[in-house]
């Protein structure tokens, strides 16, 4: 199992390169950051001294989307990375939650989602693209590898990136709906004449380690509030009780109000009061080392191939070494 570390990029900048460089030496693999162009700073600008401090941390967002860059644009930034740097760019993508909402925009639909994945991927590895109407290539790519992973949780989202992309992320750590989705991804995949098993999947989530749960419950309980704006999509679209969605995924957010994207991602978010700490525990990953471990083990044998910790709460340095000295060392022995 790979390990990630995910941050956003607060600043002052620095900060964000240190904890990547953390993370590389305690043996993570890669390196992803929130994209938000009004919420955090410019990820793409701190992707290049990410990469210029590390050796070989594999760097990108998690996630960016079709609406806030043209996508010529987008392909162009990761190939200009991976030329300086070899090859060690990955670009998640998504349709866009709090990019697109805090500017006042509808996330992106599939159709084009689905289109920019193609595109994205042909112009930063050298091939033509067809970009609205318009026949683009990128002249000056050498031997460009651009992976590009989607993020996904409804049944038309899964089918998609079964379909298309390089990879599967799923921003939670609950093993009942992993088993669900991963089966979802790799059935898609198997019907689009693909090999089920070179759609890499990555699990995205709080870690925090610790004796104090009670604690760790409110340093993360945030996630549930962010997985709950993607779970209220899926509601508004499929219904309450649908066969499409499982029930495990839905019912939490019965008592939600709405969302105040100011405290989006960040401990103590007043917007998340309605997440109960069995949501919390599931989503997440706490306790001591040998409770991430076992359920990181659980994971691994449901197909997850990389782990991505979301590192925002009051322990980032402490879970980095606490992953690094303990936990990866059992994953990747």
């Amino acid at each position: 199992m790979d390990f990630g570390l995910v941050l956003q990029t607060d600043p002052p900048a620095s900060a964000v390169v240190g904890l990547m460089r953390r993370a590389e030496r305690n043996g993570f693999r890669y390196g992803w950051t929130f994209d938000s162009a009004v919420l955090w700073q410019e990820p793409f600008v701190i992707y290049s001294r990410i990469l210029e401090h590390t050796t070989k941390l594999t760097i990108g967002p998690m996630v960016t989307n079709p609406g806030t860059r043209t996508w010529e644009v987008t392909a162009s930034t990761f190939a200009t990375l991976n030329d300086m740097y070899g090859n060690r760019t990955v670009c998640g993508i998504g349709r866009g939650d709090s990019a697109m909402r805090v500017a006042g925009r509808k996330p992106d639909t599939l159709a084009r989602l689905g289109e920019a994945i193609d595109v994205i991927r042909d112009l930063a590895e050298g091939r033509e693209a067809l970009v609205d109407g318009q026949r683009l290539r990128i002249p000056w790519v050498r031997n460009g590898k651009l992976p590009v992973w989607m993020a996904a949780y409804g049944p038309r989202a899964l089918a998609l990136a079964g379909q298309k992309a390089d990879g599967f992320i799923l921003q939670l750590a609950d093993p009942f709906l992993t088993e669900w989705m991963v089966k979802a991804v790799r059935k898609a995949a198997q019907e689009a004449g693909r090999d089920p098993s070179s759609v890499t999947i990555c699990v995205a989530a709080p870690a925090y380690v610790g004796d104090d749960l009670a604690h760790a419950r409110e340093q993360c309980r945030w996630f549930g509030g962010m997985v709950g704006n993607h779970v209220a999509d899926l509601v508004s679209r499929y219904g309450e009780h649908s066969d499409l969605v499982p029930e495990a995924l839905t019912a939490y957010i019965k008592a939600r109000q709405g969302y105040d994207y100011s405290h989006h991602g960040r401990a103590g978010n007043p917007s998340t009061d309605f997440v109960p700490d069995e949501i919390v525990d599931r989503f997440c990953l706490l306790g001591q080392p040998a409770a991430h471990i076992a359920k990181l083990k659980t994971l691994r044998d449901l197909g997850v191939d990389q782990f991505a910790v979301y590192d925002m709460h009051d322990a980032k340095e402490a879970t980095i070494d606490a992953y690094g000295s303990e936990i990866i060392p059992a994953l990747t022995a």
